[in-house]
């Protein structure tokens, strides 16, 4: 029975819910009777919760010692003393402005009790931890103002790293429309006016199933993720949620709160998927925050790659091919370019390209494990001339994955299947196969969004097959290349350690051993990295790389992988020295990442001005007058058989100046102007994008040191030439 059926059948007020309410009605619509009956259980479980916490304390109480910032010790009362409590003695500033603690490492409450001896340390807003606990609060106060406002039946609310998000259910036709975000927005403003205190609760199965039966979403992940007996639930105001927190001590706390857009996305679940309503938002802790952040997003609006995209002429989307994206021929220069890039890096370091299908048999997704965690994001279709025809997503996934094809989101099952189709040697070892090949995953239509989120794309995606003595050598080997290829293209980066998830597949002393390698790895290469717990892939920890651009927007693009399950899943075997039989170990590895989503990313990195080995504008010729035109077209061919990418502009109809003009402002990197002293002495006159006059060079010298910049890749070509 899909979700949405449920929900009907659970008798949830839909007439209340698809209500559509007015400006004047969101001071205080009737809320939903589910609503109240949720608040009078948790208020009862709350209050047992309080007097179970207060019996503890009197029974428990004992001197701590905490540790706090600067290395002071202090000591506390164990069941009693909170971190808020503790950074009132630091400073009142401090206390006003933490938004949550670390103690001993892990995320907590500023009001919640310390239990034991603790290391303490506070999070503000200035911290990307920080800014993750106050998005995800906001998150909350969102869900509670789409229950109120909306009728909604909350699914998942988390922040990101731009804001945050709340995933609704309006039943099957009742979607958000853009006129009701200013009503919502003015709901969830009022929440925050009103300093709602955020309570955490700890609560058994039985007691999660009776606090979310009217809500189909969390009873699904009640069953799927609550493995121990006991889980916490928020409550703040009227809302009650699942959730591991922690959170801010009140709504209070955030100052200010603007919701952004609406859109469309997916429930994923063994039955049917359901279609759900995504809004989106921002918060801060004070408007002048929020008015630093708009100013910054209007530049980022100016740098949009769809916009950049379509002036330039790069790229385009048709609705004929959803989640696609057509490369112009100036796009198409881009991409390739980045490709050459890489290529040229792999025959450096030792990497194989490769090439493989794009089409198979769901039996060798069942043989990775992908068909089991990842088949809801593939694209699965029935083979021809089998007489039956494929119906809803879900009536494909229910039959014999044998009957069934799917086109391939990664490419390291067919990596395994190369390495696998015959014997292979130590001496062979380590192994590096790279592959370009396109891949297609099925993304919810409503993340979708220009060249950052498509069905198809490329990666620059290799797989490295080692013997266990060789992996911390070729770990360092990746994140040295990661470190090239970023210095190249002018982003800095931050590292993080991804360890196992829920659900992850193996032996969690495989995990253990993984984990350890990749920490050794990232202490030895010396560059800044945190701890992301349970972020892994389900077959193997991994570093994940964030770059920042010029706006200093964070970016998750490359990623290098562990796994000692696919080489296990695919028996993949070698004879190692002493003639015994050897198990390689695989990583997964991608500096790049999705070719279109980093083109995407350095193009408003760069502004459109891209650097001269990317530009798909490298040389305006422009001659001063029609005399000159046969020598300009002479210039222009000269450079065009030299590789480089000119354009000619011989349009009399406008003076000189008006065409180089021109030519900047359509951020060609050089222009060269020739006129008759240039004919004469087959010379070209040089500017740059930037209005900076180079003089008379030589043609021949021209072109040359034009090869000699793109070679080069440098960043700064027109200050050099």
């Amino acid at each position: 029975m899909g979700l949405c059926q449920r929900w009907l059948r659970l008798r949830i007020p839909v007439l209340q819910a698809c209500e559509l309410h007015t400006l004047s009605e969101t001071s205080g619509p009737t809320p939903p009777r589910w609503l109240a009956e949720r608040l009078g259980l948790f208020e009862e479980l709350w209050a047992a919760q309080v007097r179970r916490v207060a019996s503890v304390a009197q029974k428990e109480a004992r001197t701590i010692e905490i540790s706090l910032p600067g290395g002071q010790k202090v000591e506390g009362v164990a069941w009693n003393t909170t971190p808020y409590q503790l950074a009132r003695q630091i400073s009142l500033t401090l206390a006003d402005t933490a938004v949550a603690a670390l103690v001993n490492g892990e995320p907590y409450d500023l009001e919640r009790p310390l239990e034991t001896d603790s290391d303490l340390r506070f999070l503000t807003f200035d911290s990307p931890e920080g800014k993750a606990v106050f998005w995800h609060s906001s998150a909350h106060v969102l869900g509670a103002a789409a229950e109120q406002f909306l009728g909604a039946v909350l699914c998942r609310g988390p922040s990101t790293e731009c804001g945050f998000y709340h995933d609704i259910f309006l039943g099957k036709e009742r979607t958000v429309q853009g006129s009701e975000l200013p009503a919502l927005e003015q709901t969830c403003q009022k929440i925050a006016a009103d300093a709602q205190p955020f309570r955490r609760l700890e609560a058994s199965r039985d007691q999660l199933r009776q606090l979310f039966k009217d809500n189909p979403f969390k009873l699904h992940m009640i069953e799927e993720k609550v493995t121990g007996p006991t889980a916490t639930v928020y409550g703040c105001g009227m809302l009650v949620d699942l959730c591991r927190g922690p959170h801010l001590r009140h709504t209070g706390q955030i100052g200010v709160l603007k919701l952004l857009t609406n859109s469309s996305s997916v429930w994923r679940s063994p039955g049917n998927p359901e279609t759900l309503q995504r809004v989106s938002g921002i918060s801060f802790p004070t408007v002048e925050l929020l008015r630093a952040w708009e100013a910054q997003r209007e530049e980022a609006e100016l740098r949009d790659h769809r916009r950049i995209g379509k002036k330039q002429e790069l790229f385009f989307f048709h609705e004929l091919s959803p989640g696609s994206c057509f490369f112009l021929p100036r796009g198409t220069r881009v991409y390739n370019a980045l490709v050459a890039f890489i290529r040229a890096e792999y025959a450096r370091r030792g990497f194989l390209e490769v090439k493989t299908p794009t089409l198979f048999s769901t039996k060798l997704w069942e043989r990775s494990g992908h068909w089991e965690h990842y088949r809801e994001d593939m694209f699965a279709l029935q083979p021809p001339g089998t007489g039956r025809p494929v119906g809803s997503q879900s009536d494909r996934y229910a039959r014999h994955p044998g009957d069934t094809l799917a086109l391939k989101p990664m490419n390291c099952p067919a990596h395994c299947l190369m390495f696998a189709h015959r014997p292979r040697s130590w001496r062979e070892l380590p192994i590096r196969l790279a592959d370009f090949g396109a891949l297609h995953r099925a993304e919810a239509s409503g993340s979708l969004g220009g060249l950052t989120r498509l069905w198809r794309f490329q990666q620059d995606d290799a797989h490295i097959f080692c013997a266990p003595d060789q992996l911390e050598a070729e770990i360092q080997g990746c994140l040295e290349f990661l470190r090239s290829v970023y210095a190249v293209l002018g982003f800095s980066f931050h590292l993080s350690l991804s360890t196992r998830p829920p659900g992850f597949l193996g032996e969690p002393c495989l995990w253990d051993q993984a984990e350890q390698v990749l920490q050794q790895a990232l202490e030895e290469f010396g560059e800044p990295w945190d701890l992301s717990p349970g972020d892994g892939a389900f077959y193997g920890p991994k570093i994940d790389v964030h770059l920042r651009d010029a706006l200093g927007r964070p970016h998750q693009c490359g990623t290098i992988q562990l796994d000692f399950q696919l080489p296990l899943r695919f028996d993949l075997q070698y004879k190692g020295q002493a003639g015994a039989l050897e198990r390689p170990v695989l990583i997964h590895r991608a500096v790049l990442g999705s070719v279109e989503r980093l083109l995407g990313v350095l193009a408003e990195s760069c502004g459109g001005k891209w650097p001269l080995w990317l530009s798909p504008f490298q040389v305006a010729v422009i001659p001063v007058g029609t005399e000159q035109e046969e020598y300009a077209r002479e210039v222009h061919q000269s450079l065009r058989a030299a590789g480089l990418i000119s354009d000619l502009d011989a349009d009399s109809g406008l003076t000189l100046s008006r065409r180089v003009r021109r030519a900047q402002l359509a951020h060609y990197n050089f222009q060269f102007v020739v006129g008759q002293k240039e004919q004469s002495r087959r010379t070209v006159n040089v500017r740059t994008r930037d209005s900076r006059r180079l003089g008379e060079r030589d043609l021949t010298g021209a072109v040359q040191r034009l090869l000699e910049l793109q070679d080069s890749r440098v960043s700064n070509a027109e200050e050099i030439f």
